[in-house]
């Protein structure tokens, strides 16, 4: 009798493991009926757990004291204008009057910030100190772009210019830090340096100099922040908590995996051959190094899903195995499934030529549902019973 050994992912913890092991179980068997599909649910014995219950949280309660920095609720509403660097002006647009329309030879609102936006480059020394935490060129684009803002009419006749001069400043100001973060640069500015760029920017559109007793300033920052704070903190803990279990599982394993694969060879060595490893993400590359690691015969075909095995492979930190050591002679077939739309599945029979096949399934659903569909799709399915041993 064949046996399968079902290998689960990060962050599995019952009830959920028993409902996905029988849903495996189940969908396999009603083609194979005489398989034996047993787990190896290694998140109760090997996953990572808060030990000290989340000590190492930073503490949230309003008694405790914090430093000025962290008490600035504006820091976390920066958060929302680098993922979308207009909704201050989308704001303001929303809580002004409706254009009217013009009278002949009236100037057109916001005439006056898109000309200052466009000529931004020309009175903007880059070389400001205030500024030299931004990539001045970038800066002079990102200034064009907002000229061109269909936001900035509506926006200019709910705010004073000065007003506006700020908004247009720290959108200015989002964008550059945006581009900065999608480009991976290392080096993106604090929130003291970011502050100094937004108050030079903000003097050269027609704001007031900073410290000079303007009006309101940051007021729809402020509509923003306080609620974004508030919610921040709020739901660090139970995030943390949620999440700590996927992300410190491939932590705990990189770091102290033996007890992971040593737990799947002894289970191996009790089962019928011949023995089939199925794994996903996680659950994969503990299958394979478990293989790569020691001779198990009785196991014929291991089968991954979702996998990141080949990734950390080619950058050097998959634990039993160094690029560009090829894999060991007494290791098993390998079927390799992945989703192209799932962003944590990886293939690899470039890397191990005539020792992998990579077998692609389609869910049909973006990531990351595409990373949690495999065990859902018939097709995965078909493809196990078909090579199966």
């Amino acid at each position: 009798m064949s046996t399968v050994v079902f290998i689960h992912g990060t962050g599995v913890r019952e009830p959920a493991f028993g409902e996905l092991y029988g849903r495996f179980g189940t969908s396999l068997k009603a083609l194979r009926p005489t398989l034996h599909v047993v787990p190896y649910y290694w998140g109760e014995a090997h996953g990572a757990t808060l030990a000290a219950q989340g000590a190492c949280l930073p503490p949230s309660s309003p008694g405790t004291a914090r430093t000025p920095a962290a008490q600035d609720p504006d820091d976390e509403a920066w958060g929302v204008l680098y993922a979308d660097p207009h909704t201050e002006l989308a704001l303001a647009a929303a809580a002004g009057p409706a254009p009217g329309e013009l009278a002949p030879g009236s100037v057109p609102p916001g005439h006056r910030i898109r000309h200052l936006l466009d000529t931004l480059g020309e009175r903007l020394d880059h070389d400001a100190e205030e500024l030299s935490c931004l990539d001045g060129p970038a800066l002079v684009r990102q200034a064009a772009l907002l000229a061109s803002q269909p936001l900035l009419g509506p926006a200019s006749l709910a705010l004073d210019p000065a007003t506006l001069a700020e908004v247009a400043a720290r959108a200015l100001v989002a964008a550059a830090v945006r581009d900065a973060l999608a480009e991976d640069d290392p080096l993106i500015p604090t929130g003291d340096q970011r502050d100094r760029a937004v108050d030079t920017l903000g003097a050269a559109l027609g704001a007031a100099p900073a410290g000079s007793g303007r009006g309101p300033r940051r007021w729809l920052l402020h509509r923003m922040s306080n609620a974004v704070a508030r919610r921040v903190e709020r739901r660090r803990r139970p995030l943390t908590e949620a999440a700590h279990p996927a992300a410190g599982d491939v932590l705990r394993y990189l770091a102290r995996g033996e007890p992971f694969r040593a737990g799947l060879a002894a289970l191996a060595l009790t089962l019928e051959p011949p023995v089939t490893f199925v794994g996903h993400s996680l659950g994969g590359i503990i299958a394979l190094e478990t293989l790569i690691s020691r001779p198990l015969p009785m196991v014929r075909l291991v089968v991954t899903a979702g996998s990141q095995a080949p990734f950390l492979y080619e950058t050097g930190a998959l634990p039993t195995l160094a690029h560009p050591a090829p894999l060991p002679a007494h290791m098993p077939p390998w079927l390799n499934l992945y989703d192209p739309r799932d962003l944590l599945a990886h293939v690899g029979a470039e890397l191990f030529p005539g020792r992998v096949e990579d077998h692609q399934v389609l869910s049909r659903q973006p990531f990351p549902a595409a990373h949690s569909a495999y065990w859902t799709n018939p097709a995965v399915y078909r493809r196990l019973e078909a090579d199966i041993p």
